[in-house]
């Protein structure tokens, strides 16, 4: 019989294929138990690198994740499918709603961490907002967890010489968040620019966001800009690439 391109897989590419199909018929469910190292070397006949390879693959796509002294078990947090152009249009924050209400439904999010601090301003931070030397910044720092689970760091960056004196520059910015204050103060943004690019965590980021051993992060820095095209706020993200789906609707 001829080989299929399947069969030249490596052995643990196999193995977790088939997991995977386990999983995406039903036979694992949320949070069920996935066979261990010791069980697959039994039932494919392979060393403990290959078992242990095919269940990093599924720890890799965010399909399973490890806890510790139990094993590996189906991941049961439902993926964050983030609307990138509905969850900043001024319908969203113009109304008083928060612009994460585009995408949690009826799922519960909490702000557990909020810091609120003027800096002097970093070098790529001062050269984007058009700071002179001697210009500081509102930084705001937060951790967001949705349904237990921590799944973005965010700290937004914005001119103290715009922000001074508002509710920008506590903890709570009120209804429809900083971008409604902006607006009130004659900086309403009419413009957004989102860069997107991904690596592998940093120490400090896989302890806040909880993160499983190999789940990277995407990091995603937004520029918010006011009239003629002044920028008022930079907004860098760090997400739970496992926690995440990106989606961008918008017509031809």
């Amino acid at each position: 019989m001829a080989t299929t391109d399947d069969d030249r897989r490596p052995k643990y590419q196999r193995i977790a294929d088939s997991l995977r199909g386990a999983i995406q018929s039903g036979e694992y469910g949320p949070g069920d138990r996935l066979p261990g190292e010791n069980e697959l070397m039994a039932a494919h006949g392979v060393a403990r690198m290959t078992a242990r390879q095919a269940l990093s693959v599924l720890k890799d796509e965010g399909v399973a994740e490890s806890r510790k002294g139990a094993g590996v078990f189906v991941r049961s947090f439902r993926p964050l499918r983030r609307r990138g152009i509905q969850r900043l249009s001024q319908q969203q924050w113009g109304n008083g709603k928060s612009i994460w209400s585009a995408d949690v439904e009826n799922r519960a999010l909490v702000v557990d961490r909020v810091t609120v601090s003027e800096e002097p301003a970093p070098d790529h931070v001062g050269g984007v907002l058009d700071l002179s030397a001697e210009d500081t910044v509102c930084v705001r720092r937060r951790r967001f967890v949705l349904d237990g689970k921590p799944v973005l760091l965010a700290t937004s960056y914005l001119p103290m010489s715009v922000v001074a004196g508002s509710s920008i520059t506590e903890e709570n910015t009120g209804p429809g968040g900083t971008y409604a204050r902006l607006a009130e103060l004659g900086y309403k943004p009419v413009h957004f620019r989102e860069e997107i690019r991904s690596r592998m965590p940093a120490k400090d980021e896989t302890d806040q966001l909880n993160l499983s051993p190999g789940t990277p992060v995407i990091l995603v820095c937004r520029t918010a800009f006011a009239d003629e095209g002044r920028p008022v706020e930079i907004n860098e993200m760090t997400l739970d690439a496992a926690s995440y789906i990106l989606e961008y609707d918008f017509d031809a």
